[in-house]
């Protein structure tokens, strides 16, 4: 557990001023951006005050719990801050009294969400198994993004899936394309649904309740200032914009597909068909789209060269959907909250037992569990139904769980929490906190590598040197041959086939290389390999040091330990991180 960190002012006080003013040779786009920033703030503000509003016109139930409210609201303000804020900041975003973001980032960092970086707190992986949790009980992710993947590899275009999250859309899968002008949206990110081309296929289903609410939401936001995923309006959205939205839904409705031309921003373009559940109703589950740029489709391209294949697509979906059966039921989860009564009794009142709990909850839906009872959600937490029963009553204020009748459901928005920036993370991005951790308890450098493509050499893509004269000089980028590194030996040892030699038998058979003084006289070096969700092998953590300081021998007894247990955190945030996207180790 992270030492609590200390405060940056004396609590209520003002922050320093900046000493310097920007300089003057300030570029018009450094501006613009800076701008921008400042409208998201004013943005943040006025979504901050609307959410008040909001809350109080509907009440806060009395059986809310207030802690489990806070720490929803530091994880949404970390969210909409790209997933790191310092503590300082963290206050000022969500106006609880500092120590009341202290207890609440310290009960994040022991259930592994954040981590502290000086004064600053970062959002972690492990954050992403709530929204794991919504979309295994959603189960669309699973079935329908390799067909999308399919797409875009023949399409040699961006294909997105969504859902509805109210009056917007949420994005629950992406198969990018690698280009330098980059067309794609972060899995979670929510968009108004007036601007995007699924949002008037959503909206063919809207009830009068639902247009009202989406006239509400522009009236109270009509640049769409909340909305962080999307550019803001210039100017505010006008009555000729909702008859333009309401003609786009009804088109949308006769045609069976909708059009975004340029309505994000400037040259992007997209073409969306739904994809509807199986049985009589054919509700809309999700939402295909085929998005571009002007500069390779413009709109009338879409609709004439790719949506008959995008059609073709989305049937494959729709059959996906029809012949796969329901999941097999395994043993249910329970006592999912045992923990946090031992985390209490260690760290006292720096640890919120209230919000551990709550948020726990979260984590019993999942695959075959997507609707639960009082009693399921009770039981497969271990708390009290009075406990279980308060937390469903806080998700469903904060519309992060929907009642329907007995149950209880996940609703898109458990998406909201940390896991658009966490959606774009990498291996390496993954490994540096637990390199860091690492270096700080052996007092070696540490580093984390890649097979290249050709296989002959390994590739170093994070590493943390340790402060000492004499030390290993290696730097992220650096490329050696893969055979007389210990690193390059455990991942050649999981090449496929038998034609491994001698060496590299023993290192898959043993699960370490250790490499004394081949690659340089003096250089000695263990490694452990990383293993992605299948088992395989893509990348490979070490330590590296000079022989004099530890011998063969104690490089297994006492460094071979600390490589593993790093290498299974490592792996353990990878697994959740890439459950349901995905992860590069470059």
């Amino acid at each position: 557990m992270p030492a609590k960190p200390m405060p940056e002012t004396p609590e209520g006080s003002a922050p320093p001023a900046d000493e310097k003013g920007p300089p003057v040779e300030e570029t018009t786009a450094l501006a613009a951006r800076r701008g921008v920033q400042a409208a998201r703030t004013a943005g943040s503000t006025a979504r901050t005050t609307t959410a008040a509003a909001a809350s109080a016109a509907r009440g806060v139930p009395a059986e809310a719990v207030t802690p489990l409210i806070r720490g929803i609201t530091v994880l949404r303000e970390l969210t909409e801050a790209d997933g790191t804020l310092s503590l300082s900041g963290l206050e000022r975003a969500t106006g609880l009294a500092r120590s009341t973001v202290d207890r609440i980032t310290a009960t994040l960092a022991r259930m592994g969400y954040v981590r502290f970086d000086g004064r600053d707190v970062h959002l972690s992986p492990r954050l992403m198994e709530l929204g794991n949790a919504y979309m295994s009980a959603l189960r669309l992710p699973a079935l329908l993004s390799p067909h999308a993947d399919a797409l875009a590899d023949e399409l040699d275009e961006s294909v997105s899936l969504a859902v509805a999250d109210r009056d917007g859309i949420r994005f629950i899968h992406q198969a990018t394309r690698r280009r330098a002008m980059s067309l794609s949206f972060r899995i979670g990110d929510l968009l108004p649904a007036e601007r995007t081309a699924p949002g008037p296929l959503f909206a063919t289903e809207w009830t009068a309740t639902d247009w009202q609410r989406w006239r509400d939401r522009r009236a109270a936001d009509p640049r769409d200032l909340s909305f962080t995923a999307v550019p803001p309006r210039t100017h505010g959205a006008g009555a000729r914009d909702a008859e333009t939205f309401a003609s786009r839904t009804a088109e949308a409705s006769a045609n069976g597909w909708s059009l975004d031309d340029q309505l994000i921003e400037p040259g992007l373009v997209a073409i969306a068909v739904p994809v509807r559940t199986p049985g009589p109703d054919r509700r809309i589950a999700s939402v295909a789209s085929v998005v571009s740029h002007t500069s390779r489709h413009t709109a009338h391209d879409l609709r004439t060269t790719l949506l008959p294949r995008l059609r073709s697509a989305v049937q494959d979906m729709e059959h996906e959907l029809r012949r796969t059966p329901p999941p097999e039921l395994g043993p249910p989860p329970s006592d999912l909250a045992l923990w946090t009564g031992a985390s209490k009794q260690q760290l006292g009142r720096e640890f919120i037992e209230s919000l551990a709990r709550g948020l726990t909850v979260l984590t019993a839906f999942g695959e075959g569990r997507p609707e639960l009872t009082l009693t399921e959600v009770a039981r497969a937490t271990g708390l009290a139904r009075a406990t279980a029963r308060r937390a469903l009553i806080t998700y469903e204020h904060l519309d992060l769980v929907a009642p329907a009748g007995r149950t209880f459901t996940l609703t898109p928005r458990v998406l909201s929490l940390g896991f658009p920036p966490l959606s774009r993370t990498s291996l390496p991005a993954i490994a540096q906190p637990h390199l860091a951790d690492l270096t700080s308890r052996i007092h070696e450098s540490t580093s984390l590598a890649v097979l290249s493509d050709s296989g002959e050499e390994i590739q170093y893509t994070a590493r943390v040197a340790t402060a000492r004269v004499m030390s290993v000089n290696i730097t992220v980028g650096t490329r050696l041959p893969a055979y007389a590194t210990a690193l390059g030996r455990v991942l050649l040892a999981d090449a496929p086939g038998d034609t491994l030699d001698e060496v590299l038998t023993s290192v898959r058979a043993q699960g370490y290389a250790l490499v004394d003084e081949e690659l340089e006289e003096g250089l000695r070096s263990i490694a452990v390999p990383i293993r992605d969700r299948s088992g395989r092998v893509v990348a490979a953590l070490n330590t590296a040091m000079h022989a004099s300081r530890h011998t063969p021998g104690e490089c297994v007894t006492d460094l071979l330990p600390e490589l593993t247990a790093t290498a299974t955190r490592i792996q353990t945030d990878l697994h959740t991180a890439a459950r349901f996207t995905h992860v590069p180790v470059t």
